[in-house]
């Protein structure tokens, strides 16, 4: 498909159509949805029709992204490095080419976890658990985009997306499959099967490569940046990147742990103790340790975080989830951030900006913010660290054209997250930027949810 440069209106038809597809997709990252406020069944139909939507869109304007098929990695089977229900892993390719043909982009997709049998069960016969059940094609935008306007300093990149089935980030590892459920917990070894792949198919030779990942995904791109850096070219230069995965050990709006015995229970159920760095579980419990804020301390690779303060995920599911808020006094607020009220806005201020305060050491920010500066000083200022803090109300930036590079994509001190990412991969230059409070940022590409 050809791309061309698009109209405000036709970007407003487009983003309409992202945003009723976005909304299906991000149901499987729900911790309500996990605990049973959804119907896979029914999201699965919605998603799909609105992928028809999409494509009958396509055929009448031409859009800034192209499609990409799906490849099947039969032979990970045999190492037992399989989805939740045994099925083979799969992830999308773009070959690199010209003097991008020996740099590769490995990127993980996101989608939530499972912290328990019910709940893996639940995810095992949808696209979350089985290959079988993953559309063939990929819309490649954005980070992933092969075309130097869109995408000026990874397009000539390999440019993988591999799909997530495991309900792990990518670190689960149990031997023993229980022939009741049939439910394979082996999200490390599909990670590894997947690097030893692509390392056979030329990223042995490697100049440069980059670990990335989105949500679930980007959280992977952190549990699994120094191992990534392990099973590359000694010479090759190393980076890795977390679009959304900084997820923090906040309490609820009740003042409970939910989030945290959440996480203990996916680290149990899939085994993914023997993932986490040993410096990090020589101190704590590993539960504790599947937090970036306890792990990010210990990486030694270079690595960029891309996050909204004001993540939408994180104050729909660990901030204020369903079984935190009853009566749904927080439902507009995540629905829309600019239906919340003073008072809740000033919980997300002290709850959720918060997260960035260590990254740059010098901000004064509302609420209480002293948990967070105790708990993420880990990520300092070296120069071989980068991140791009913004004020909106959003999850996952880098995927889609509008946020990563457009016109009108969201920027923090007049620079795009592409130019950012690319500035600090390269060494042009360090980014280590912070946004001012909501709602001062006009750039962001605010979620709304419908």
């Amino acid at each position: 498909m050809k791309c061309c440069h698009m109209s405000t209106l036709v970007w407003q038809m487009i983003g309409r159509i992202h945003i009723y597809f976005s909304i299906y997709i991000r149901a499987y990252d729900s911790v309500e949805y996990i605990f049973g406020f959804g119907n896979l069944k029914a999201i699965e139909g919605m998603m799909r029709v609105c992928v028809v939507l999409v494509g009958l869109l396509s055929l009448l304007i031409s859009i800034e992204a192209y499609e990409v098929g799906l490849t099947f990695l039969d032979s990970a089977v045999a190492q037992g490095a399989v989805c939740l229900d045994g099925s083979a892993p799969a992830y999308h390719m773009d070959k690199g080419f010209g003097a991008g043909i020996d740099n590769w982009l490995v990127f993980f997709e996101g989608g939530g976890w499972c912290n328990n049998v019910t709940n893996c069960l639940a995810r095992r016969d949808t696209r979350l658990g089985s290959s079988k059940k993953m559309l063939t094609t990929e819309t490649f935008s954005g980070m992933f985009h092969n075309k130097p306007k869109y995408n000026p300093d990874f397009y000539n990149w390999n440019r993988i997306k591999v799909r997530y089935c495991d309900g792990a980030s990518f670190t689960g590892d149990v031997e023993e499959v229980d022939p009741k459920t049939n439910l394979h917990f082996r999200g490390a070894r599909i990670f590894r099967a997947v690097i030893e792949d692509l390392l056979a198919k030329g990223m042995k030779n490697a100049t440069n490569a980059m670990l990335a990942g989105c949500s679930a995904g980007g959280l992977t791109s952190i549990l699994q940046c120094d191992n990534f850096r392990s099973l590359l070219p000694v010479n090759a230069t190393v980076k890795c990147l977390s679009d959304a995965g900084f997820f923090i050990n906040a309490k609820t709006i009740i003042g409970t742990s939910h989030i945290e015995g959440f996480y203990a229970d996916v680290v149990k159920t899939h085994g993914s103790a023997k993932v986490l760095s040993p410096a990090c579980t020589s101190k704590m419990s590993p539960g504790l340790c599947f937090f970036p804020q306890n792990m990010v301390q210990y990486i030694e690779t270079p690595i960029f975080l891309i996050n909204a303060a004001y993540d939408s995920w994180q104050v729909k599911n660990i901030l204020a989830p369903g079984v935190a808020d009853r009566k749904g006094t927080w439902r507009d607020c995540k629905l829309d951030i600019t239906k919340c009220s003073s008072a809740q806005l000033n919980i997300l201020q002290g709850s959720l900006l918060s997260l960035s305060i260590p990254l740059v050491h010098k901000m004064d920010v509302l609420g209480n913010m002293q948990e967070f500066l105790k708990a993420l000083t880990g990520f300092d200022n070296s120069p071989s660290r980068g991140m791009f803090i913004n004020s909106c109300y959003s999850h996952c930036q880098t995927g889609i054209q509008e946020t990563w590079l457009r016109n009108d994509s969201p920027m923090l001190s007049n620079t795009t997250i592409a130019k950012a990412v690319g500035d600090w991969y390269y060494e042009r230059g360090t980014f280590q930027k912070i946004d001012c409070p909501y709602p001062c940022d006009k750039t962001c590409h605010n979620r709304v949810f419908e």
